[in-house]
Parts: C-alpha cells; sequence; structure tokens
C-alpha cells in the first residue's frame, strides 16, 4: 500500500509500506476512505519533536476490510470512525471517559500512521465507532474531522465548562480552536470570544458561533477580554495552540474560579507556579478522550446538525501530502483533507 513516511524534518514522502495484517485477535484492518494532516503532525516537520522514517498521519475514517476473532461490536463492511488514541474502553480509566490514559493507550501517530491507504487499528472495539449506514460523501470530512479535531476541540470546551450563561475564549484559531467554537456553541454558551488575527478563520469562527473576534495577543489579548467581561475574565477558556505566550494568556484570560481546557500540545512551556497559584482557576486537559465522544458527535454530524467538515480548507490526493505538509508549514491552509 501506499503511505505517508517523514524521513527526517521537512522530508515528508509517499511511498510503499506493506499491507497491515492482523496480529491481535482484538485487531481490525480498515481500509481508509479519507484522512488529513494535523497540527501536530508539524512538530517534526518543524524538527521540534525527532522524525527518523517515521509513518504519519492519526485521523481515519474507512471501511472495516477484516476482523481479528474476538472482536465484536464492528463487523466488516461496517464504515468506521476511530480515535487518535487505541483504547480498550472497558479499563477503570476508559470507563472514566478518559480513554486517551487506558491501560492499552497507544498513540496512532507515529506506530499505526493513518496517513496511508489501510490501517491495522489495535482493540477495535473500544477504538473504533460505526457509522448507523455508509455515509454520504459530503458527510465524509465531517466525520474524519470527529477522529481528532472536533473530538478534541469538544473535549476542551467540556473541560472549560462551556454552557448556558457563561462567556467562553477560545485561544488559538487553528482547526482545534475552530472546532471548540463549534462545540461551545452547541454546549449552549452565551457568549464565544475567537482569538484571532486571519480573516478566513475569523468568518468560519463566526458561522461556528463566535460573537466576538479579539486579535489582541498576549497580555493585550487578556486586557482586551477583561475589557469584554466587565473586569473579570471569561468563565470558560480554551488554549488551543501550546506555546507559552498561548497559555499565559489563557491563565490570564481565566476569571478566578473560572475553568480552563488545555489542548494544545506545549513544548518549551513553562507555567510559574507562583502565577497559576494566584490565579485561582480550575485547569483540566491532555490528550483528548476522543472515544468518549464519538458517539454523540456521528449522530451530530449524521443528522446534520453540525458541520466540522468545513474545517477543511485544502483537499489533496495521498500522493501529493508533501505539498499539504508545506501548505500548513506556511499558513496556506487550515487543515489538509488526503483522499484515497
Amino acid at each position: 500500500m501506499r503511505g505517508v513516511v517523514m524521513h527526517t524534518a521537512g522530508d515528508v514522502r509517499v511511498e510503499d509500506r506493506d499491507d497491515p495484517k492482523i496480529i491481535e485477535p482484538t485487531d481490525a484492518i480498515v481500509k481508509l476512505t479519507a484522512t488529513c494532516i494535523c497540527g501536530s503532525d508539524l512538530w517534526p516537520y518543524r524538527g521540534i519533536e525527532p522524525a527518523d522514517h517515521q509513518v504519519m498521519g492519526h485521523e481515519y475514517v474507512g471501511v472495516v476490510e477484516e476482523i481479528g476473532s474476538e472482536v465484536e461490536n464492528v463487523k466488516v463492511g461496517d464504515f468506521v470512525v476511530g480515535s487518535f488514541v487505541i483504547s480498550d474502553n472497558t479499563c477503570e480509566i476508559c470507563q472514566a471517559g478518559f480513554q486517551s490514559k487506558c491501560v492499552h493507550a497507544e498513540f496512532v501517530a507515529q506506530t499505526i500512521g493513518t496517513q496511508a491507504e489501510k490501517a491495522r487499528i489495535p482493540h477495535a472495539d473500544g477504538t473504533l465507532v460505526a457509522t448507523p449506514g455508509q455515509p454520504d460523501p459530503e458527510l465524509i470530512p465531517a466525520l474524519l474531522a470527529a477522529s481528532d479535531v472536533l473530538g478534541t476541540g469538544w473535549y476542551a470546551a467540556v473541560a472549560a465548562e462551556a454552557g448556558p450563561g457563561k462567556t467562553v475564549a477560545v485561544v488559538g484559531d487553528g482547526a482545534v480552536g475552530l472546532m471548540a467554537v463549534l462545540a461551545a456553541k452547541q454546549l449552549g454558551a452565551e457568549r464565544i470570544i475567537a482569538m484571532s488575527r486571519h480573516p478566513e478563520r475569523q468568518k468560519l469562527a463566526r458561522s461556528y458561533g463566535a460573537t466576538d473576534i479579539v486579535e489582541e495577543r498576549g497580555e493585550e489579548g487578556v486586557a482586551k477580554i477583561k475589557e469584554l467581561t466587565g473586569g473579570l475574565g471569561a468563565h470558560s477558556v480554551v488554549e488551543a495552540v501550546g506555546t507559552q505566550e498561548a497559555f499565559m494568556q489563557a491563565v490570564g484570560a481565566t476569571r478566578g474560579g473560572g475553568h480552563l481546557g488545555y489542548v494544545g500540545v506545549n513544548y518549551d512551556v513553562t507555567i510559574p507556579g507562583i502565577e497559576l497559584f494566584f490565579a485561582g482557576i480550575h485547569t483540566l486537559g491532555g490528550p483528548a478522550p476522543v472515544r468518549r465522544f464519538l458517539p454523540g458527535l456521528i449522530r451530530l454530524i449524521w443528522d446534520r446538525e453540525i458541520d466540522p467538515g468545513k474545517v477543511f480548507d485544502l483537499t489533496l490526493p495521498l500522493e501529493q501530502a508533501p505539498e499539504g505538509y508545506k501548505a500548513m508549514d506556511e499558513r496556506r491552509a487550515t487543515k489538509v483533507l488526503l483522499t484515497l
């Protein structure tokens, strides 16, 4: 099969990979229908994470082609959406709603690599969720978004306790930040402040429910949010970037007793303990337990109540994945969908 391999930073190639095979009786082989490039894929692309001939991709939808002898929840022919973290969905941690920390947790990125024609998914019963039927083609991008960015944005909004009567501020206008705006709206937030300097992303944020746009960053961004909230700060803040400035901006924008949901993959972020101590806020984040939300998100998409697929602003065939990486790195694209 064909698949994306990152040889080293900046060197992405589409090349022949071995077809996946059933190894454990809990495995499933999925023939992928669509995959995509994630903002987190840019970390190794930019040399921030090491890259040495690693398989790429962790977002995926497709049709089950083969199952192991112990797989019961999905069958051959099912169209499925999978989380970017493998989970059995039965251990104590999974049952508490944190499938991304499952006792069998395994990141699909760098190990399985779903920017490819097929993928072996371990613990298929706990990781994959079948759709009610074969989806119409126009639903494919939305279902693909559920595999990571929608689920991650949703988790961030839930962690920030977005809901009725709340003012939500979203730091970051990438795909996850935009999905957090969508989620905050669906959760009933009264006011949603999107922090963005990009006109096209601002437009999409407003279409998803943003009521205010703030272009300022850092301390100026914090001051603007406080100005918009009577000097108090937002009830709920989502951090969807992962940089030092973004994280501290998110802390500063959260009102005392408020909630911060952080899902930006952070590198070299140092949180001054004294600032966090005196902020007096609740914090929750990390790798999103997308599997917790998948059934509900699939229903919302299937019933056409939400369309997260609009976050994809560039579609390329798998063979042109290197161009997709370049486009996202240069911020010419928010999120790239790869067709198969």
